[in-house]
């Protein structure tokens, strides 16, 4: 693909402190692609789109006005009151109050907005920042305030398209994204996220309403992920004549991530990306969760270099590892950082058999 058909939404509100001591996003992880891909120089500034929030207007078209207003109120004083706690989730260990908080949870909205703005343009577009998929019409959840790829499936309806397929490639259900679409017939919703995890949804598939799950087993590995995608992916993308893709990608199904047992490598699901992206339909690539920095930053750096037909480097610059070797995760102990982790951009592929479980889902499409 031609570089200047790619573009990157970003902001540099993502570089403030966010979550607070101990939660599992108290990581760098958005500011050190955009570090990393300066450091490779894989970032042109004809690439990069700044993303602006969204408007009171803009989120109360999904989200419930007095939801916005508690937490907008919230972000205000400083405070939650127990009432709105219990209400909303918002001030709780999982959602906690934060200063800036509604303005960072804006800019992640603004900008998908704005990415499926530009899609519906003919541009494929990366906005890593999104990927909030928890988010619920009228309460925080899962570490989402709103729920961005919402926005950006309801903006590439109103622009124009008329089946939206939305795939989920995170370690936990894209919950909040199915249920905002049950009853909108032009949106199919894929997941392929881990069974017996949190939030413990997405165990079965309702085709009749554009759902479909895979919950797969512990240790899924590339050989397995490439079968889902081949029998169940790809079909689903011929059978429901999809003319717009947004993908949640989520960091962490890759392997080495302290939040779930997924081992895929970051290259199995690029490959994946590029096959969609072949199709030439508007698409919105994502971010989503992640909570090593070590692998997300390098999995979605690597997803632009891909998307922009990047020449990988086998071994980093000394000025991208040490900063890579500089990074903190409280869930990761030192011992345990992977020198593949600090010293190339792409992991060593994962393949493995194929397990039963796997071939009985890839039968659902």
């Amino acid at each position: 693909m031609p570089e200047n058909d790619a573009l990157y939404i970003g902001s540099d509100i993502y570089r403030r402190p966010a979550f607070g001591d101990h939660h599992p996003l108290n990581i760098v992880r958005h500011a050190a692609v955009l570090d990393l891909l300066n450091m490779l120089g894989w970032l042109d500034a004809r690439q990069f789109r700044e993303s602006q929030p969204a408007t009171i207007d803009q989120l109360i078209e999904f989200h419930s006005r007095a939801y916005v207003r508690a937490l907008q109120y919230a972000n205000a004083t400083g405070k939650v009151e127990t009432e709105v706690r219990e209400r909303y989730q918002v001030g709780t260990f999982e959602n906690p109050l934060f200063p800036g908080l509604f303005e960072r949870a804006s800019m992640t909205v603004g900008g998908s907005i704005l990415s499926a703005e530009l899609a519906s343009k003919g541009h494929v577009v990366f906005h890593p920042t999104g990927g909030t998929h928890h988010g619920r019409r009228d309460r925080a959840s899962g570490f989402c305030y709103f729920n961005d790829p919402v926005f950006a499936i309801l903006t590439l309806l109103r622009e124009g398209s008329r089946s939206v397929l939305y795939l989920d490639i995170d370690a936990h259900h894209g919950d909040g994204v199915e249920e905002a679409f049950l009853e909108e017939e032009r949106v199919t919703t894929l997941s392929i996220h881990e069974a017996k995890r949190w939030p413990f949804t997405g165990t079965g598939s309702r085709p009749e309403l554009g759902i479909f799950n895979l919950a797969v087993p512990q240790r899924l590995n590339d050989s397995e992920f490439e079968l889902l995608f081949r029998e169940v992916v790809l079909p689903l993308v011929d059978s429901t004549g999809a003319d717009a893709l947004v993908l949640c990608c989520g960091a962490d199904s890759l392997a080495g991530d302290p939040l779930s047992k997924m081992e895929l490598s970051n290259v199995a699901l690029w490959d994946a990306v590029d096959e969609l992206i072949a199709r030439g339909l508007p698409t919105v690539i994502l971010g989503g969760g992640g909570y090593n920095p070590w692998t997300v930053t390098r999995y979605w750096a690597g997803m632009w270099g891909r998307i922009t037909g990047r020449e990988f480097p086998e071994r980093l610059a000394d000025e991208a590892t040490a900063y890579l070797a500089n990074m903190e995760c409280d869930l990761i102990d030192e011992d345990d950082v992977l020198d593949e982790w600090l010293t190339t951009i792409a992991d060593s592929p994962n393949p493995g058999p194929v397990r039963d479980e796997i071939r009985s889902l890839a039968t659902i499409v």
